[in-house]
């Protein structure tokens, strides 16, 4: 092992009741050596279109004055060969049935992560994971989130999987990236259509991706990975 592969996760509508339909979880790959090239040439686009490099990249940012600037976020994204990005879809998370496998709907949401993370991991790298944190408790849980992959992959002195850390998006431009695709596939599987801006945005990671998003790519797929998980039936 040697590269160093960083992993940028974030989610959307991970909340038990939210009133959303759907949970998404997704992640951007990129070498560790690469990252601040990707970094600059995004900073690059942002003054193309006239938007202050301090602007966070976010889906519920996408809106005609700004269709331009995300569509070209999508083909940096897809010609970029050092970027992949992998999503794990919970298509209703009303039918989960929690109690009947003894877990709670945060246990579930971290089975979801290790769903997600063990097929971005491999045997030629090195990697540090970045979650966008969401409560006091995040930095808990991501300690048994760590624990759990490095015994899933005999990694006990943690030589594989060096970190898995909590940050803040605002401050992780590959990390707001994966907030634009993940909110593109929730759009998707939530069956929204209101927003013209959002449907070009999806379009275009349509057309480049050759994908519906809304079912799962075969587990190989590298450069844009679907999983859409179903639920086991209860005996």
């Amino acid at each position: 092992m040697s590269d160093i592969i960083h992993i940028y996760c974030d989610e959307s509508c991970h909340l038990e009741k939210d009133h959303q339909k759907v949970i998404v979880l997704g992640a951007i790959t990129c070498p560790a050596a690469l990252r601040w090239e990707v970094g600059r040439k995004i900073k690059a686009l942002k003054k193309k279109y006239g938007i202050p490099p301090w602007r966070e990249i976010k889906w519920t940012q996408v809106s005609p004055s700004r269709q331009a600037f995300y569509v070209e976020l999508v083909d940096l994204f897809f010609d970029e060969p050092s970027l992949g990005f992998r999503t794990v879809v919970v298509p209703d998370k009303q039918a989960l049935r929690h109690e009947a496998f003894g877990q709670t709907h945060d246990d579930f949401y971290y089975k979801m992560w290790w769903l997600l993370l063990t097929r971005l991991i491999d045997d030629e790298h090195r990697f540090r994971i970045y979650i966008d944190i969401k409560d006091t408790q995040s930095a808990k849980k991501l300690r048994k989130l760590h624990e759990v992959l490095c015994n899933t992959y005999y990694d006990f002195d943690r030589r594989r999987i060096l970190n898995i850390e909590a940050v803040r998006s605002h401050d992780v431009v590959l990390l707001q990236l994966a907030d634009l695709l993940i909110g593109a596939v929730s759009y998707c599987h939530r069956d929204l259509a209101g927003s013209g801006a959002k449907q070009a945005v999806i379009r275009r990671i349509r057309e480049r991706s050759g994908l519906s998003l809304l079912k799962s790519t075969p587990p190989q797929a590298r450069k844009f990975n679907v999983f859409v998980w179903k639920p086991r039936e209860v005996l």
